[in-house]
């Protein structure tokens, strides 16, 4: 049991700080965290009426990607006031593709609300939200959404999700039913009764007598599970002692701050219920800045702020996103990061969804926008002192799983196509880009087919470029089954000194993997040692196109005999004679297509187990084997042998089969050998793209 000499305090202000307070939304994809937020920001006066997704009246996600898609495709930050005390809430991605852009954001929150359905369908969906709080030990709140849509007894929905947390879930209300219809809920802690009011507070009533039982039932059970942490409380309890209230709200508090219980409320965003107890227990329990920069490490007596999004505009330029931890930061402020970079700071702007306001300087707890600070990347942490702070650890982006070919539609944009897409990638880390070695192909790569399709639409409207998308070229390779020896002879003459050089060689196959080499066996000098160099560099020449149209591995070449002209020999002469020779004896050698495959790991639910061990053998896989996912109760990881060709929309059937959760993870292993119909169409289809 914890020790109470070791709690953190439970007071509504941590020695004596106060400050804006920073509050991520989170949840899963359509949990109804967008429309909680616009039931905040009503509440709180900030907009007069709450609007709604369906009609694209909210004030959040009023991007035109987000309108278009109907879903939250990037961070929404806005500022509110309740009851005297300052909040920036940040409204998260829900949607797997876009949870990383919320993972930086959520480095600077001092707690989360966890918006979640009273559906048991969607714990492995909130496992996945849950799992990088505790993680991370962001204090954090479950916001039972649409309450009033609930087809179970709340009694029982808790149970079915307590398996996608690590912390106890603690519940803090009991709705009131009045035929199947939620029209109010009991606080637990307090011990009141109150009565929804469409978008406006609820109202106190008396206790039902008829829930009266159910109450009593539901507030011990909570009490027992605090009391697991509070030898105090266990020991009143065991003696029949009621304790007192304020005693409750202050284990609530410690506990959540400490990470020890995840309190559960409930309530319907859309209809506006819920939300003043959702922010009161904000304000009575969240902690404050200065926690959270103990958290990451930071001295808040030192002048510091973590970046956590950048964003690009046509005519605004670079804006940082940050939080201050220590110190003010004021328009004109010389910054320097964690990187070594020192900007100065180009305006200070409140955020509030899409628009920014000017705004004096910035103070601990502030979040705000910093102006053209060109050098300063997201997840640096910056300070206006004269030393570089400690930089804030930040999980890293997720590896790419969906990947596009780009070609500009308009050659003009080519040059302005690089400077764009490092704009998207800057804007949205988990968004890559590579000009591919083996194919020369452009690529762009992301969390799914959504998220590269925002990124392009979000490309044609910030930069005016458009651009055609192509399926990833598989970098196939060749090599050979047998030997030839074949000599190689190039003879020119044309007035004045000739060309002639004269090569004899062996063509080998190799092992899988040992690459090219080369070697001679010249005896008495009829090739000179001079020109050695030059038959390797024409055997190389060869391999960057072999007799199938691909580039040529694991080949050995040796060169065994030849001639040499004492006038018209030269190094040119002998290169293009080995060239020549390769190109006669490779199509002799039985080559053979090779095509990559990808060692990949895949994480699912384990009840999606058999069904993705179905998909496996339908994309020519072969499943070396699954285990339990360290750490992750309830979740397998199957290891396979995949071909790359095979992986390219791998992730939309793996979220297909588990209800958008499944992800995996590839790297390159080996060539193997592909033969049969499948290399006569990938040989015929290269020849046809070449031509």
């Amino acid at each position: 049991m914890a020790q109470e000499n070791n709690r953190p305090s439970a007071t509504g202000r941590e020695g004596g700080e106060g400050g804006t307070r920073a509050i991520a939304i989170v949840g899963p994809y359509l949990a109804g965290k967008t429309t909680l937020l616009e039931a905040i920001l009503s509440r709180t006066g900030v907009i007069e009426q709450q609007g709604k997704i369906q009609d694209g009246s909210t004030k959040g996600d009023s991007s035109p990607e987000a309108r278009a898609h109907g879903m939250s495709v990037a961070l929404n930050v806005f500022d509110v006031n309740y009851l005297g005390d300052d909040y920036t809430f940040i409204d998260c991605p829900g949607s797997v593709e876009f949870l990383a852009d919320g993972s930086s954001a959520l480095t600077v929150c001092d707690a989360a609300v966890v918006v979640c359905e009273p559906d048991p369908k969607r714990v492995p969906a909130l496992q996945l939200i849950l799992k990088q709080l505790e993680e991370r030990g962001i204090p954090h709140f479950l916001f039972l959404n649409k309450i009033d849509n609930c087809e179970m007894q709340v009694r029982d929905i808790i149970p079915m999700l307590q398996p996608a947390s690590e912390r106890p879930l603690v519940l803090r209300q009991i709705p009131i039913w009045e035929k199947g219809i939620a029209t109010g809920f009991v606080d637990l802690a307090s011990e009141r009764a109150y009565v929804y009011r469409e978008h406006a507070a609820s109202e106190i009533v008396e206790l039902p007598t008829d829930i009266k039982d159910r109450e009593e039932e539901a507030r011990f059970h909570m009490l027992e599970q605090l009391a697991d942490y509070d030898d105090d409380l266990m020991e009143q309890l065991l003696a029949d002692m009621i304790p007192p209230k304020d005693k409750i709200f202050e284990d609530l508090t410690v506990e959540l701050r400490g990470g020890d219980i995840c309190p559960v409320l409930i309530g319907s965003a859309e209809h506006g219920n819920g939300i003043g107890r959702l922010m009161k227990a904000l304000r009575h329990e969240a902690p404050h800045a200065a926690t959270t920069a103990k958290r990451l490490g930071l001295d808040s007596d030192a002048p510091s702020a973590f970046v956590f999004k950048t964003i690009h505009s046509p005519h605004g330029g670079k804006n940082s996103f940050a939080r201050v931890f220590g110190g003010e930061l004021a328009d004109g402020s010389s910054l320097r990061s964690s990187s070594g970079a020192e900007e100065r700071v180009s305006g200070v702007f409140a955020i509030q969804g899409e628009d920014f306001v000017k705004r004096g300087a910035a103070r601990p707890g502030d979040v705000v926008g910093l102006g053209r600070l060109d050098g300063v990347a997201t997840g640096e942490t910056i300070t206006a002192g004269k030393k570089a702070v400690q930089a804030v650890s930040c999980p890293p982006p997720p590896e790419p799983v969906f990947v596009t070919g780009l070609e500009v539609k308009d050659r003009k944009d080519e040059v302005k196509l690089t400077t764009a897409l490092g704009k998207l990638c800057e804007e949205d880390p988990s968004l890559e880009t590579e000009n591919s070695a083996d194919t020369h192909q452009l690529l762009l790569k992301g969390q799914g087919e959504m998220h590269l399709r925002v990124a392009l639409e979000r490309l044609q409207r910030k930069f005016a470029i458009s651009v055609d998308r192509h399926q990833r070229q598989i970098p196939y390779k060749e090599t050979i089954r047998k030997s030839v020896e074949v000599r190689g002879r190039h003879k020119k003459q044309s007035g004045g000194h000739g060309q002639f050089g004269d090569v004899v060689i062996e063509i080998k196959p190799q092992p899988r993997g040992a690459g090219f080499t080369f070697s001679e066996t010249i005896t008495g000098g009829v090739v000179p040692k001079n020109f050695f160099q030059s038959v390797e560099n024409g055997a190389r020449d060869y391999l960057g196109k072999g007799p199938l149209g691909f580039p040529v591995v694991d080949v050995a070449v040796t060169l065994k005999d030849g001639s040499v002209h004492s006038v018209d020999s030269s190094d040119m002469a002998f290169r293009a004679a080995s060239r020549l020779a390769m190109s006669e004896g490779m199509p002799q050698c039985s080559p053979v297509l090779l095509e990559p495959i990808m060692a990949v790991s895949i994480m699912v639910p384990s009840d999606a187990t058999a069904r993705i061990n179905g998909i496996i053998p339908q994309r020519r896989g072969q499943i070396l084997g699954f285990d339990a996912r360290p750490g992750w109760p309830g979740w397998d990881v199957i290891e396979a042998h995949i071909p790359a060709a095979e992986i390219e929309d791998l992730i939309i059937e793996l979220r297909s089969a588990t209800a958008g959760v499944g992800t995996f993870e590839a790297t390159f292993d080996h060539l193997a050998e592909l033969s049969g119909k499948l290399a006569d169409q990938v040989v015929t289809g290269h020849a046809e793209a070449a031509a």
